[in-house]
């Protein structure tokens, strides 16, 4: 392992909000490729954009390049592009003066004069309306911006962290992104695959948070079934690890793998809306089984749920034979029993009834 590898390794261990190294970047090729590329990047004074889908967690990788970086006894500032509206999200990040606009009574100093010494991390920038994306460009230009109401620029040293779940390349051709900007925050960039291209990892992510929650809310929920794990192998994962802490979170507070298993059913518009890489050649036939079988467990799990889990009943509903149900239940990923309290049935079976 080389020395900046084993300071990330140093590094996780010492942060308490980060999870330990194993964790964060588990076992794929995809993230130990991340983890090398992070260790040589944060030292250097450049700006970092961060891109993956919403839940991969870019705001720990963020927190990291700022705690490995040289800067890292400075302040690290946060700013949710999306959650300021765009009326305030100029003074909230560049300040104003006294009489700058009603309501202005005093002057107030911006995240990015907060930052000074320190990293400025944007989250979300592709929320940014073109005048903003003007004012951040002169930033990393020339390390100079003006308050709201001020005649004279002020200067700041400061290290700009971006984070996406957009491709910017396609917002520059919708015209809603600069790209003389994207040239100027895409110096290094890091990428965070999705849950579903990096599954061995769930494993590790799931014994993590369950210690982390019962930890924090003094539970004692069990470590969770074989058969369960072979279901959230098989999930699709849109919300990626946010998602994963969020059912274990849950199951942690009410004590069921229930809760899991209801939120993992797959819903209409997945069965309607398959993934397709149009990169490539379609598999037709392949799509097809892939569709088949989701809307075959969906109907299963249905079917369980309103007999509460009494298979022999659930096959005479559907026709079939006891030994066909138990196969179709193994192949589908779901849990062959249930030892605990009935499942709820679905929202939609409770109306009907």
């Amino acid at each position: 392992m080389s020395s900046a590898t084993s300071s990330v390794s140093s590094l996780v261990q010492s942060i308490g909000e980060i999870p330990p190294e194993s964790v964060v970047f588990g076992s794929s090729d995809a993230m130990n490729a991340l983890r090398d590329r992070l260790a040589k990047v944060a030292g250097a004074n450049v700006p970092v954009l961060i891109h993956g889908e919403s839940g991969t967690g870019k705001d720990i990788i963020a927190r990291m390049v700022h705690a490995l970086s040289p800067w890292k006894s400075g302040p690290f500032v946060k700013v949710n592009c999306p959650a300021i509206p765009g009326t305030l999200l100029e003074s909230e990040l560049f300040g104003y003066e006294r009489g700058a606009f009603t309501g202005a009574y005093g002057s107030k100093p911006g995240r990015v004069e907060l930052a000074h010494r320190g990293t400025l991390f944007l989250d979300e920038i592709s929320e940014l309306d073109m005048p903003l994306q003007s004012k951040l460009l002169q930033l990393l230009q020339d390390g100079h911006f003006c308050r709201i109401g001020a005649q004279a620029d002020k200067k700041v040293e400061v290290r700009i962290v971006c984070a996406t779940n957009r491709k910017l390349e396609e917002e520059i051709e919708n015209g809603t992104f600069r790209q003389d900007l994207f040239y100027r925050i895409n110096v290094v960039n890091l990428y965070l695959p999705p849950l579903r291209e990096r599954r061995g990892d769930i494993h590790g992510l799931v014994n993590h948070f369950l210690d982390y929650y019962n930890r924090k809310y003094n539970c004692r929920a069990q470590a969770l079934s074989a058969e369960l794990f072979e279901v959230l192998d098989k999930y699709h994962w849109p919300g990626n690890i946010r998602e994963l802490e969020n059912l274990i979170k849950r199951y942690v507070i009410l004590g069921t793998e229930d809760v899991i298993t209801s939120d993992l059913q797959p819903r209409d518009a997945d069965l309607l809306s398959p993934e397709i890489n149009l990169d490539g050649p379609i598999s037709l036939k392949k799509l097809t089984r892939q569709a088949t079988r989701a809307l075959e467990r969906k109907i299963i799990l249905k079917v369980l749920h309103n007999h509460h889990w009494n298979r022999k009943q659930a096959a005479r509903t559907l026709n079939i034979s006891y030994r066909a149900l138990l196969y179709k239940i193994r192949d589908a990923g779901l849990p062959p029993n249930r030892t605990r309290r009935p499942p709820e049935p679905p929202k939609d079976q409770v109306a009907a009834d």
